[in-house]
């Protein structure tokens, strides 16, 4: 049990989390989600109750935001998820120190191989933990969430808020815990990246419960469904659609037998009400008032009130919104210390010669990579930014609106929220106006809050309810959808999908997108390329490309492997990739090896030096001197062929390893 201020979020609250299960944890904002999650990290403690877990079992958290990483490199950052693997690393170097300094007259020959016995078990120790895939695992994660093998060494102090929560996403993943608690995972990733973290999940080890307001996310990721309402947590075994579907199913019933009890009560209330007062019915009349006493009451949640929005109604525009004509936009490279002599090489291009037009009705979701353009575009079309260089041009009629997360800069801080959003509404009344703002989470005496108390997040939803309230033709909406809860969606969708204008949506919301868009642009390499259809039928489509690309490039990389040619640039690459794997893959074997022709050589001394002694004229004149010297040598003669004979066996293994790898 938790409880605030008297009131309680949640009160014995029971469930268990098994091996592989895949939980989605669902309810309206404020219910308790995320301080569920904090509760089974262990960051908050329950007022009453405790969450146990096997000693074995470990947990790791991604809350919301507030995640930030600085002062090592992008690589290093993402290597640190391997703790075990590193502490055992840096034992291994202390002991490789240790023999290669090793003094043969100030310790002993036991010393020396409880050494060389350790090396071993750590050695042993990084094979079992996997060692050696380490590297290919931070690669893969990093760029599978977006970032670039030219981002592995910037510092992690210069990556964004969004790319900061890439980076704890990352050395989450890496650290492989028992379970996964993930808290609004995909606020922060492109439609590329989230297909990768699904398939990633998907043949996850582990289990991982999710926060999310991405339905489809859900949908793909959950096999149960654990939702807050009133107080408790009931659970449900399929993901987010069979929640719903089942939800109201059970609902039914419970209004069903609320009813049935509330009939039961009324006719024992009447019985009771009737023979009150007369003796010969007094037993039964007060056996049925305690059982009005016993009866647990059953508690129905009241119906949500059915809420619709919809747009001022525009003026119509013509028929071609908006031409867009050989637009370029490139930034100014401020990062770099020295001014290159070409003034083309200090400049990002970021949209290059790009041409498009938009009609009356396009429905248009802009995708691609974070980084891309999609953002710039948009503030580009809003008149929020400027081109470098080309043409905008709007056509007959237009009226833009835009939204983004900026737009928060420029609501007035001293009013309040209902204040604010009257002084941009068209007609409508304040009835309206506050059904409005319930729409978006502002409820009861939220709306006579001043706008400077808001949150991060509340602030981005009032921003969008103003704009919403501004009648335009053309609509311009940089992720509206990021701070909603599924009821708000639902109402903007709808309000969407009967908007007889014109919008363009950036947003990675797949469940959002499909209903209200019929054309989907893609930035991609500073270009635009249309597709057709909504968002299904573009991931169908993208596909289906990287399907007819794979066909193509297994024929070629067969041919190529049969008729290599390689510039000189990869050659060395390739050689140096090869080196490294050389090295590491005989390291271990080589460092025994040293340690062993060290030994020889000190052996080969000790043996050079008693022949000298055989070899002196007077060695003879003392029988006892003769026979301690030829027992030493003898021995020494002994041990160095054992000695000899390792080395021939290190020297084969290395050979191996080599013939192996090539």
């Amino acid at each position: 049990s938790i409880q605030f201020g008297g009131e309680y979020l949640f009160k014995n609250l029971s469930l268990q989390i098994g091996a592989h299960d895949r939980i989605g944890l669902v309810g309206a904002n404020g219910a308790g989600k995320t301080t569920l999650l904090k509760v089974l990290m262990g960051i908050t403690q329950p007022d009453t109750g405790a969450v146990q877990k096997a000693h074995y079992v470990t947990v790791g958290y991604l809350p919301q935001d507030g995640v930030t990483a600085e002062g090592k490199t992008l690589y290093e950052e993402a290597k640190s998820a391997f703790e075990n693997i590193l502490a055992v690393e840096n034992q291994l170097d202390e002991i490789n120190l240790q023999i290669q300094n090793f003094d043969s007259t100030k310790n002993s020959e036991d010393d020396h191989n409880e050494l060389i016995e350790l090396q071993g078990e750590l050695q042993h120790k990084l094979e079992s933990l996997d060692a050696y895939r380490m590297q290919s695992e931070v690669e893969k994660v990093l760029m599978g969430l977006g970032f670039g093998v030219k981002d592995f060494d910037r510092v992690t102090d210069e990556f964004s808020g969004g790319w900061q929560m890439r980076i704890a996403l990352a050395k989450l993943l890496l650290s492989n815990p028992s379970l996964l608690l993930l808290d609004e995972p995909t606020n922060h990733l492109d439609l590329d990246s989230l297909r990768w973290i699904e398939d990633y999940l998907k043949s996850y080890v582990g289990s991982v419960m999710i926060v999310s307001h991405d339905r489809t996310f859900l949908d793909n990721m959950t096999k149960k469904t654990l939702a807050f309402g009133n107080g408790k947590l009931e659970s449900y075994s399929g993901n987010y659609s069979f929640y719903e579907i089942e939800q109201q199913q059970r609902k039914e019933l419970l209004v069903n037998a609320a009813k049935n009890q509330q009939q039961q009560m009324k006719q024992t209330q009447q019985f009771i009400d009737r023979f009150r007062y007369k003796a010969t019915k007094a037993r039964q009349v007060q056996s049925r008032i305690k059982q009005l006493e016993k009866i647990d009451l059953i508690e129905v949640e009241g119906e949500e009130k059915e809420i619709s929005f919809h747009f001022p109604q525009p003026k119509p525009s013509g028929v071609v919104v908006l031409e867009i004509r050989d637009l370029t936009k490139q930034y100014p490279i401020t990062h770099s210390d020295t001014k290159l002599d070409n003034e083309e090489e200090n400049l990002l291009t970021v949209l290059d010669n790009i041409n498009l037009t938009i009609e009356r009705g396009d429905k248009v979701a802009l995708v691609g990579v974070n980084g891309a353009g999609k953002s710039t575009l948009s503030r580009i079309i809003s008149s929020t930014e400027q081109q470098t260089s080309g043409e905008l041009k709007f056509g007959y009629n237009v009226t833009t609106s835009y939204f983004a997360q900026t737009q928060v800069d420029e609501l007035e801080m001293n009013m309040e929220v209902l204040q604010l959003v009257e002084s941009v509404a068209s007609g409508e009344t304040r009835t309206q106006v506050r059904t409005l703002l319930g729409c978006f989470l502002f409820q009861g005496d939220d709306v006579f809050k001043k706008v400077q108390v808001l949150s991060g997040g509340e602030k981005s939803r009032l921003a969008l309810a103003k704009m919403l309230l501004q009648p335009a033709n053309f609509l311009v909406m940089d992720e509206p959808t990021n701070h909603l809860d599924m009821r708000s969606k639902k109402i903007l969708q709808e309000a969407l999908i009967n908007f007889e204008g014109t919008y363009i949506i950036v947003s990675h919301d797949r469940h959002f997108l499909d209903p209200v868009v019929n054309k989907v642009i893609e930035v991609r390499n500073k270009s635009l390329k249309v597709y057709l259809g909504n968002i299904s039928d573009y991931i169908e489509t993208k596909n289906k490309e990287t399907e007819s690309q794979r066909s193509v490039l297994v024929p070629q990389e067969k041919a190529a492997q049969n008729n290599p040619v390689i510039s000189e640039k990869d050659r060395k690459r390739m050689e140096a990739e090869e080196r490294q794997r050389l090295y590491k893959h005989t390291k271990p074997v080589k460092d025994k090896l040293a340690v062993l022709e060290k030994k020889i050589h000190e052996k080969e001394k000790k043996k050079l030096d008693c022949e000298i002694i055989m070899a002196a004229p007077e060695f003879y004149s003392n029988p006892q001197k003769v026979k301690t010297i030829s027992a030493e040598y003898r021995t020494i003669e002994n041990e160095l062929t054992n000695l000899y004979a390792q080395w021939a066996r290190l020297s084969e293994e290395i050979e191996k390893i080599i013939q192996k790898i090539k």
